[in-house]
């Protein structure tokens, strides 16, 4: 007797078929209808084994037969319409294969070791598989995890179909009206912001101790409103204040590239060490030969030791650490910044105040007549010799985990950003439209969140999806007359992303990065960086940002025809005068 066994790995039993093993010169006359029985007996005994093909035991007909059976061919449409399959189906593809090409081997070695099996024997086995493989893609608990999301992708890949999008004259009437019409007056903010920041950090340096407190350098304009993009109001320039330790002290940062010390989700940022500047041995006989006792070397003598002690608390270092903490920088800086607001008051007519408390440098001027104006400066530590900067803090939305220890520290590349838009406009064409689409994009986004509320997109997102555009097409692809299909480009661009839940950050990991702008090797060396990784662990955000997304694109006519009733009713693109 010969018994072929096989127990799937999420059931309590398995199905057992025994057949004789036996010679007959009549076998292969037979051979066909016992194949043929093998194979009924095979299907048999799993139905019998396998209750997942009848999930109901009573028999009964569920109430919402017709909605599944509506759902399961909604999904076999999407299916095929669809290039992208999710990585559980992409798993399941590759064991499948992996599991009929064992199988073929196996039927090889038995018929090269004559074992008495014929092919239908081997082809029950590949049914077993094939069911098995079907059993585990579609049972009741994977479908119902995996099926709202698979629902989602669908939709979006519709998305961008059948949006009414409005049409050359509508989109250039309404950047002038809206956008241009409102953007007129920052670089007057920018220019009177600039100077008080300069005053208030004169002030700063000189009610500090030059010889045990941090120095504090230039402030430098970086962000939406230095980039001249910027829409939404309150319209609020960002300032970055680079700062170091006093001498003998130095700076010395680890980034997640050049390590193993962070932890995966840690990707973007780096610590920073504070040492004394002849802690630096590389270049010092003295660490690497060993001196006589009656040898003493000049730069190091016995009590400069790198062990934390309570100086480094002082040089805003965690507890018991050499590491900068980021929480006792926002400390030492607010304090610094009241202290040098009260030595140049008198000289102002306004009020100066902190605006956002878990912020280190959001303040507000606010005038008599009750008008204001507000600005961010923050103080930042630079990296090496570059224009790569760690942040005490970020402004942070859902996307953004709070990090596990004050002694991370974001990266910004903010001054490359804002460079690299300098250096790529100069090669467009005159008033090209890279920067409208970004204005376009940001102003519909922004109506669209006050609207149904916050989603995980912010705009930077949006200005990296700008920033990769512009390195992908050429620059004749920006001239004005072409707003409306860039403007399209973006948005698909961005679905795309929303898609696959992978938007790269523009210059980590980018080889394509102009030399001119000098950036660092090693970021561009490192693995892409993730904007959305956040997406694919937070499924709740990730499914308010699609549907926000969504009803932008829904009301995107609407939105700008809004702002252009001046347009004859006949150029609106099909909206309604309600609409309007």
């Amino acid at each position: 007797m010969r018994a072929y066994g096989w127990a799937g790995p999420d059931t309590p039993g398995f199905g057992i078929c025994i057949f004789p093993a036996r010679k007959s010169k009549c076998r292969e006359g037979t051979a066909m209808p016992v194949g043929i029985f093998r194979v009924c007996l095979v299907v048999i005994t799993a139905i019998i084994n396998r209750p997942f093909l009848f999930p109901k035991e009573n028999g009964t007909v569920p109430e919402n037969t017709e909605e599944i059976i509506q759902k399961m061919k909604e999904r076999e449409e999407n299916l095929r319409l669809q290039k992208l399959r999710l990585e559980q189906e992409i798993a399941g593809q590759e064991a499948a294969q992996q599991a009929l090409e064992k199988a073929a081997k196996v039927v090889e070695e038995i018929k090269e070791e004559k074992v008495p099996w014929d092919m239908w024997t081997a082809l029950s086995m590949v049914i077993f598989l094939l069911i098995e493989l079907w059993r585990q893609d579609f049972q009741e608990g994977n479908w119902q995890d995996t099926g709202a999301e698979e629902d989602d992708m669908a939709v979006l890949g519709k998305a961008f179909k059948g949006v009414a999008f409005p049409d050359k004259a509508t989109l250039a009437s309404f950047y002038e009206k809206r956008i241009l019409g409102t953007t007129g007056d920052m670089a007057r903010m920018r220019e009177m912001v600039e100077g008080f920041a300069d005053d208030l950090l004169e002030a700063l340096r000189s009610v500090c101790n030059r010889d045990a407190d941090m120095e504090v350098e230039d402030c430098m304009g970086v962000g939406s409103m230095y980039e001249n993009w910027r829409v939404r109001k309150p319209f609020v320039c960002d300032l970055i204040v680079p700062f170091a330790p006093p001498e003998p002290y130095c700076f010395r940062s680890q980034i997640w590239c050049s390590g193993d010390s962070f932890a995966p989700d840690e990707q973007g940022y780096g610590t920073i060490k504070v040492c004394r500047a002849d802690e630096d041995v590389t270049g010092c006989i003295c660490d690497k030969t060993k001196l006589g006792e009656d040898m003493l070397c000049l730069l190091h003598s016995q009590g400069n030791t790198s062990k934390p002690s309570s100086e480094m608390e002082d040089l805003l270092c965690f507890k018991n650490t050499q590491y900068l903490d980021a929480d006792q920088v926002m400390k030492w800086f607010q304090i610094a910044v009241t202290k040098a607001w009260n030595r140049i008051s008198h000289k102002y007519e306004f009020d100066l105040s902190f605006s956002l408390l878990d912020s280190p440098g959001a303040l507000k001027i606010k005038f008599r007549s009750g008008k204001s104006v507000a600005f961010n400066l923050t103080p930042v530590v630079q990296y090496e010799n570059s224009d790569v900067y760690f942040i005490s803090h970020f402004p942070r939305n859902e996307l953004v985990a709070e990090l596990p220890s004050s002694t991370r520290w974001f990266l910004t590349f903010a001054v490359y950003e804002r460079r690299f838009i300098q250096l790529i406009s100069k090669t467009l064409p005159a008033g090209a439209c890279h920067i409208s689409c970004l204005q376009i994009l940001s102003f519909l986004h922004g109506k669209q969140c006050s609207l149904t509320g916050p989603s995980g997109l912010t705009n930077y997102h949006l200005k990296t999806v700008m920033l990769h555009l512009l390195q992908a097409r050429p620059s004749q692809d920006w001239a004005p007359e072409k707003l409306e299909a860039r403007l399209q480009d973006m948005l698909k661009f961005l679905e795309k992303c929303l898609h696959e839940k992978k938007l790269y950050h523009f210059f980590v990991g980018n080889e394509k990065v102009p030399a001119e702008l000098g950036f660092p090797i090693t970021f561009q060396r490192a693995e892409p960086l993730n904007l959305f990784r956040p997406f694919v662990l937070r499924r709740d955000v990730y499914r308010k940002t699609v549907d926000t997304f969504h009803e932008m694109l829904r009301n995107t006519s609407a939105l700008i025809n809004e702002y252009t009733v001046h347009i004859p009713l006949a150029h609106t693109n099909g909206i309604h005068k309600e609409a309007i």
